[in-house]
């Protein structure tokens, strides 16, 4: 077992699903922890139980209006949080507030020291706003842990990867002129898929011009189109030397997703998640975030995600100047 990497699971942050017939379902997770479990992986790394976010962490990314609507909603489980994506049920509220709570804590046992690598599958939910859900996202985790980074670790410089079919909007825009948020996202191009935004020319405004890279490519592109791209995308990484890294390894960019028209394979996370591991060693902190984003073909939610958890295990780790974990410390 590799005791610097922990995977989250739990039925509270299963439970986050729009019911058996919605894309978002809630068998999600257990189809990819069957798969992890098939594979051995289950022995390989450390599982952490859920964790539910105070309010107040939440309301580090969302305004506090926003989140009492999701409170109440919560409780009738009906209507919209959103213009029509994102349907209210019973229980949203503390199925989404698990979600980003536990986001929040595997970033403070990163912070710590006690993990090294974290992959949270039932989150990456970036697109949703400050002031409103979007796109079956109703609480952005992406955008609280950057917040959480900053304000209770005090790291600035962060980097947040994106291998999403969809473009992670709910991050770009509301850190568009944040230049030290480094933002890196390839996906399926706008024009052809929600929600309709990152184009090459979106790349920070103000003083946070180049501080992002969108790399839209077409339908039906393929391994040849990612790992001819990726290169930019670890030079950009390199060039701005991030103390922390997400990675959001949505699956619904592999090939035979039901609502995108991408065709990856479960190469390109192996190949993400591989790499940013390296470049996070090669900077000398070690610490990587991932999280799982969409997906809604079960089979590739399940190969997907375990080829990225596979590469957090196997990639190398060195020797940390600042690491001061021991075995005997871990939870």
């Amino acid at each position: 077992m590799n005791p610097l990497v922990c995977v989250y699971i739990g039925d509270e942050i299963g439970r986050y699903g729009f019911g058996d017939h919605h894309p978002f379902g809630p068998y999600r997770m257990r189809v990819f922890w069957d798969e992890a479990q098939r594979q051995g992986l289950q022995m390989l790394v450390r599982i952490c139980d859920p964790v539910e976010a105070d309010q107040a962490i939440i309301e580090l990314f969302h305004s506090t209006g926003y989140v009492e609507q999701v409170k109440r909603q919560s409780i009738t489980g009906s209507g919209y949080l959103d213009d029509g994506d994102t349907p209210a049920f019973p229980g949203v509220y503390e199925a989404a507030a698990h979600v980003v709570g536990s986001v929040a804590d595997a970033v403070g046992h990163l912070m710590a020291g006690r993990y090294r690598r974290a992959f949270v599958p039932i989150a990456g939910l970036h697109h949703a706003r400050p002031n409103h859900a979007a796109g079956f996202c109703v609480f952005n985790d992406c955008g609280v842990a950057i917040k959480l980074l900053r304000q209770q670790f005090g790291i600035q410089r962060v980097a947040y990867i994106d291998i999403d079919a969809h473009h992670g909007d709910g991050v770009f825009y509301p850190f568009e002129d944040d230049a030290e948020l480094i933002f890196a996202d390839i996906h399926e191009d706008g024009r052809y898929l929600y929600p309709g935004t990152g184009r090459a020319d979106e790349i920070g405004r103000g003083a946070a011009k180049g501080t992002k890279l969108n790399i839209p490519v077409v339908p039906g592109a393929d391994d040849d189109q990612f790992f001819e791209n990726w290169p930019r995308i670890e030079t950009f990484l390199r060039k701005h030397r991030p103390e922390f890294i997400i990675l959001q390894c949505g699956t619904d960019s592999l090939m035979g997703d039901p609502i995108t028209h991408l065709a990856f394979s479960t190469a390109v996370h192996a190949h993400a998640a591989s790499r940013l591991a390296h470049l996070a060693e090669d900077l000398g902190h070690g610490r990587l975030l991932a999280v799982g984003g969409g997906g809604y073909n079960a089979i590739n939610i399940a190969k997907g995600w375990c080829a990225v958890v596979r590469s957090l295990v196997e990639t190398p780790m060195k020797a940390v100047g600042s690491w001061n974990a021991r075995p005997g410390d871990l939870p």
